[in-house]
């Protein structure tokens, strides 16, 4: 059996990812849940540098970064491959999920910074619906039920991760994120992906989820007014 440890906030969508890889991966671990406000001995040794989670232990070894846990994961364990043999596809998935990547730490830089509603509010859902906008007409042009086609890959992990919050801060702010009508693509994929027993059965309740988005706008909220 592999000796392997997953540190994590249950909050994270960067843990999820881990846990569904994992779990896609069939493989046992021990979860050790971190408070973001109290971060344990443990975690601080094995990621010293961004002190954050999730961090991967295996064999006493420590991976960091999500996506890089993901592709170590999917070398060592080759059941239900997430990573293209191919190079070119390889390639391809991988320049997807870095703009997939810059589209989050643009999202998380703006949202909680322009968190008091109004115009401010609006203009940063129509950033993240420009993003939409190109996965929608660049990656679904072949009516793929995942972006791996007819499996989960890197890039289902990568993207779902983060539409699954953006569903939640949608509810936050009354208003619908992947709206079918406008992505009709992307909302398929999104129930499609969401369907998966996995990732279904391993992902935080969608009401605590929004309650805890909330916490967080209101104390964004509370910081910006002092």
């Amino acid at each position: 059996m592999a000796d392997l440890k997953v540190h994590g906030f249950w909050f994270s969508p960067y843990t999820w990812r881990v846990i569904w890889t994992l779990k896609l991966k069939g493989m046992p671990y021990e979860y050790i849940e971190e408070d973001n406000s109290n971060k344990s001995p443990q975690l601080l040794k094995y990621n010293p540098v961004h002190k954050k989670v999730p961090v991967l232990v295996h064999a006493g070894k420590p991976i960091c970064e999500s996506m890089i846990i993901v592709e170590y994961i999917d070398e060592l364990w080759s059941q239900n491959s997430l990573v293209p043999a191919d190079p070119y596809e390889k390639a391809v998935a991988r320049f997807w999920v870095r703009y997939v990547e810059d589209m989050i730490s643009a999202a998380a830089a703006q949202v909680f910074s322009n968190a008091n509603g109004s115009e401010e509010q609006q203009r940063v859902i129509n950033d993240i619906w420009q993003g939409f906008r190109v996965i929608e007409d660049q990656c679904f042009g072949n009516h793929k039920k995942y972006f791996g086609g007819d499996t989960l890959n890197t890039l289902d992990i990568a993207f779902g991760s983060f539409v699954k919050i953006l569903v939640g801060l949608g509810d936050v702010f009354e208003v619908k994120m992947l709206p079918a009508e406008s992505f009709p693509r992307l909302h398929t994929w999104f129930n499609n992906f969401m369907d998966v027993p996995i990732i279904r059965d391993n992902s935080p309740d969608h009401e605590k989820l929004v309650s805890t988005l909330k916490y967080f706008m209101e104390k964004a909220l509370g910081s910006s007014s002092s």
